[in-house]
């Protein structure tokens, strides 16, 4: 049984209130603590992530606020549906103040069915107040921002977030006032919308019509002119930048890397401006491009019209100065024939991934021009072209997904993590037969997501990705007999009708274009306000190619909705993966870019319905990440993409997989190049168990000592202790003597057990002499002479650990909120030997006691050994000891006693088994005496055993992203 909460709770309360009005150094650092919210892109801060944190905790909540957008709600959306599912409700007030709020903006607040809102006619209503009612406590968030994606997550904003209990007397003035508001506002109702709507229309109407009478009579321009005003923006300023620096370093080869929707043309464009050909060549793959292509560059270039040719199947324009070609029509050996070899000074490829194709080979080896230019947005390929190769491994400029939303180059996005439908208590998966795929209840709630979620703008222009073929075809006509117009273009329709049913969507005559795979790149439609995924993830690439159908900015749309159906798919965890663009195959890493979403810059959003997270831990827990196959991928292509074999330095570096991935696998990296068959020179045994040690013990970085050792001795040979101890001093490193013992136990192996001393090859790594000089054994020492490989092995293990060390704090032996395991504890505490394999939940030794609780016990786990350990809050972890113990138990009376015993208590949580043996950090913290008690706990055969239990007070609050992802169970109630 856990103490008084509400005790607890007011005993924060008044050390945050002391801490927040009286004196700020005051030692409290939970999470009750007044707190100034602002957005800070930098650090990653917005008002959002605390604002979401309150609202999926709360048991109801009270808005008050006078302007809400589209954007905005879309953000809030799929929480509140997740608070339905809990059976919790609040309450919106908004009002029709300076006519901000749009009448489409009411129709979708009207969808949130356990959300009542009510207008105010309050003259001036301008309010911006968040009230959330917790168990104990009520939280308060006011200032500035209101609900429109800028306020929540971009501009300038201050908000101050209090707490209050529920007797306080901030808080009754707060709900007083919004009750007293409240009483007298009007309920939400159609009725209201459609009379508010032909008054909102009558406005806006007039508005333009007093813009028009204002505009000046225009004239005629120049066209070059014109076209000199059309400036490139930062991002393509930098670009043009690294492109000309290319060329200058001798180079006629540059590959542009840029994801869809940022503008490669344009850019291209701005570089032929600069460059000033004499005769320019722009190769396409489909027709439908030619003409958009070609008014881009009329646009950017100027001139006159007839510079600008096409050379296709119906256009044969071949003389123009700026030729606009497809590659079907160029490639024919009569047409290329035509053409002198040195005909075009610089030929630009668009969508050039696709050049390991015959007809492109062709074309390229037919061409000498001065300069050659690739642009494409997924340079990864699975068809064993190497396109990197192709242009030397020149990349000119790279801009992928998460860079540019942050330098507003695309259109926002709010994602939705929808779950599919459950048939006969089944979630979808990839077995599902197709008639179960369009039955009625599917249609229905597919229907259900894409009205909650909607879209931007006054009516949907939407492209639904389904697996089959079939599926796409039935799925069409379900939705067209529901009153949808639909049609479902599939790979057996001509490219002259898939521009017709384009040509239907964009004018409104088609509200969806159902398809499988055949709009995953080389379409522009950039009126498309809603993309739905009813299938499942297979590849990193083909998700962020659909996704990036709705990226193109239009004046049409404020932002595009993904409403992404998740089932029970194996492949849930490239979901993640492909959002963030993290390659690293780290579980611990994927875990964490679901927990926060921050990474998505500017005013995009990823959500995910509660259910649909719970089935996407599930898949990144069973997956094997580590399988060879998914290497050997990542490693062919970042080999292709610097043109040798990659060094583990080059995985850092290059945004791929996490070195330690690959070592924790394979012992070292030597290891899995021979796995890979990589001609790589050869290491002797004890070499290899060297590497091995290097890799396992030192590559992780966790502790900055050894790396600094390492570097001194790889460079100089011999390294004085004394000198050593100055270096440490230099980079903020604890150099108490007992972090130095552990350093030469470390490197003499003696800190080791049996198995590992066997592993790493039994004799001392690092040797510390009579006259005080650390130096390798004579065996590394002469390996690192007449071995070159050994010893760039060595130094990539240096260099990748010294890069890891960067998140690491160096002037204490722990760092908050990354992982560790029961041995990482036992060296980074400087305890004498490894006892990891002794330690289970606790253990204390050397004035220290890491404390060890998986927070999800699985049902299979011995009741003697299934502890109840539960936060309290994030400032208080009710902990058990083992069975068995009572408060005369000598371990036990040290832990109670740990302050005045000089004993440092650590906490190390993980979520549950499926985490592996990595805990994450938690903190110091200290028994509350008050709270210590002997209970019992149900052994074998329903025995009762012994066992003490109290409240750990940890010494900083938990941060509230894990700490909410680490109490969140799998079971909890749907």
């Amino acid at each position: 049984m856990i103490g008084d909460r509400t005790v607890n709770f007011i005993q924060k309360l008044e050390e945050s209130l002391h801490k927040g009005f009286i004196d700020q150094k005051h030692n409290y650092n939970g999470s009750y603590a007044p707190k100034l919210l602002v957005n800070n892109t930098k650090n990653n801060e917005n008002v959002l992530s605390t604002l979401l944190e309150e609202l999926d905790n709360c048991k109801s909540f009270y808005f008050s606020v006078a302007f809400i957008t589209e954007s905005g709600l879309a953000m809030l959306k799929s929480h509140f549906l997740d608070l339905k599912r809990k059976g919790v409700s609040g309450r919106i007030l908004t009002s029709t103040y300076l006519s901000f709020n749009q009448p489409k903006i009411f129709r979708e607040l009207m969808k949130i069915t356990n959300v009542e809102v009510r207008l105010t006619n309050l003259e001036g209503f301008h309010s911006k107040g968040y009230i959330f009612n917790n168990d104990t406590h009520y939280s308060l968030i006011v200032g500035s921002s209101n609900i429109t994606a800028n306020a929540l997550k971009v501009n300038y904003e201050w908000n101050i977030k209090l707490t209050s209990h529920e007797d306080g007397e901030i808080v009754r003035h707060f709900k007083e006032q919004f009750e007293d508001v409240w009483e007298k506002a009007q309920p939400l109702n159609y009725a209201w919308i459609e009379n508010y709507e032909t008054a909102y229309n009558q406005l806006v109407e007039n508005k333009v019509l007093d813009r028009i009478s204002d505009f000046p009579v225009s004239y005629q321009t120049n066209p070059i002119e014109e076209a000199l005003k059309i400036v490139p923006n930062k991002m393509q300023q930098a670009a043009l930048a690294e492109i000309q620096a290319v060329r200058e370093a001798g180079k006629d080869k540059g590959l542009i890397i840029s994801a869809t929707g940022t503008g490669k043309t344009y850019l291209s464009a701005f570089d032929v401006r600069s460059y000033m050909p004499k005769r320019m060549l722009f190769i396409v793959h489909r027709e439908q491009i030619l003409q958009k292509a070609k008014s881009d560059y009329i646009k950017v270039l100027g001139g006159i019209e007839e510079d600008f040719g096409i050379l296709s199947g119906t256009n044969k324009q071949k003389d123009a100065k700026y030729l606009f070609a497809t590659i079907q029509s160029i490639s024919k050996d009569d047409t290329l024939q035509q053409f002198d070899p040195e005909e075009f000074d610089y030929i630009l490829i668009d969508e050039v991934h696709k050049a390991g194709a015959q007809s492109y080979q062709k074309v390229i080896n037919y061409f000498k021009p001065k300069f050659l230019m690739g642009m494409t947005a997924t340079p990864e390929r699975t068809d064993d072209f190497n396109i990197y190769e192709l242009f030397d491994y020149n990349i000119a400029y790279e801009i992928r997904l998460q860079e540019a939303l942050e330098e507003d180059m695309l259109c926002p996005f709010h994602y939705f993590g929808v779950t599919d439908l459950e048939l006969d208590g089944e979630t979808i998966d990839d077995a599902t037969i197709l008639s179960k795929l369009v039955t009625d209840e599917r249609v229905n709630h597919l229907i259900d997501k894409i009205e909650y979620y909607a879209y931007s703008g006054d009516k949907v222009k939407g492209l639904i990705f389904c697996s089959r073929k079939e599926e796409a075809e039935k799925l069409s006509i379900a939705l067209n007999q529901k009153g949808y117009h639909t049609f479902a273009l599939t790979g057996d329709h001509s490219q002259e009708e898939r521009a017709r049913k384009v040509e239907l969507l964009e004018n409104g005559n088609l509200d969806y274009i159902i398809t499988v795979d055949i709009f995953n790149e080389g379409i522009d439609i950039p009126c498309v306000n809603q993309v739905v995924m009813l299938r499942q993830t297979q590849s990193s690439i083909i998700f962020i190619q659909q996704l990036g159908r709705g990226l193109r900015k239009h004046g049409s749309k404020d932002f595009v909705t993904i409403i992404d159906f998740i089932g029970n798919y194996r492949n849930n965890y490239l979901i993640p993966i492909a959002l963030s663009g993290d390659k690293s195959l780290n579980k611990d890493s994927i875990r964490r870019n679901m927990k926060d979403t921050s990474y998505i810059k500017g005013v995009s959003s990823i959500n995910f319905e509660e259910i649909a997270k719970k089935l996407i831990f599930s898949s990144i827990n069973s997956s094997n990440l580590t399988e060879l196959k998914k290497l050997r991928e990542v490693f062919v292509e970042l080999k292709n993409r610097i043109g040798r074999t990659p060094f583990l330095y080059d995985f850092i570096t290059n945004n791929s997989i996490d070195p330690n991935v690959i070592v924790n696998k394979y012992s070292n990296y030597q290891q899995f190049l021979l796995k890979l068959k990589e001609d790589v020179p050869s290491l002797n045994d004890y070499e290899d168990k060297v590497l091995t040690f290097l890799s396992l013990e030192v590559l992780n970085g966790k502790r900055k000592h050894e790396i600094i050792l390492l570097e001194l001795l790889l460079k100089d040979g011999l390294v004085r202790i004394n000198d050593y101890i100055d270096h440490l001093r230099e980079t903020n490193c604890a150099i108490d003597e007992s972090s130095i013992n552990s350093v030469k136990r470390i490197f003499d192996l003696s800190f080791f057990t049996i198995s590992f001393k066997s592993k790493y090859g039994e004799i001392p790594i690092v040797i510390l002499d009579e006259n005080n000089n650390f130096r390798f054994n004579g065996s590394i020492i002469e390996s690192l002479q007449v071995n070159d490989h050994f010893k760039k092995m060595v130094w990539d293990v240096i260099k990748t650990s010294k890069e890891k060390n960067t998140k690491y704090q160096s002037d204490v032996p722990l760092t908050l909120y990354e992982k560790y395991t029961r041995k990482d504890a036992c060296r980074l505490l400087n305890w004498a030997n490894d006892e990891s394999s002794t330690m289970y939940g606790y253990k204390t030794k050397y004035n220290t006691c890491p404390i060890f609780v998986t927070y999800h016990k699985h049902e299979e786990v011995e009741s003697s050994v299934a502890y109840g350990d539960e936060f309290v809050n994030q400032e208080v972890l009710n902990w058990f000891t083992r069975s068995n113990r009572s408060l005369e138990s000598e371990e036990v009376k040290k832990i109670i006693n740990a302050k005045e015993n000089n004993i440092d208590i650590h906490i190390f949580v993980k979520k549950d088994n499926d985490e592996g043996g990595d805990f994450y950090y938690l903190g110091k913290a200290l028994p509350d005496k008050n709270t210590v008690r002997q209970s019992v706990m149900l052994g074998k055969d329903e025995k009762e055993l012994p066992v003490v239990q109290m409240n750990m007070i940890m010494e900083n609050s938990i941060d509230s992203k894990l700490y909410y992802y680490i109490i969140s169970g799998e079971n909890e109630e749907e």
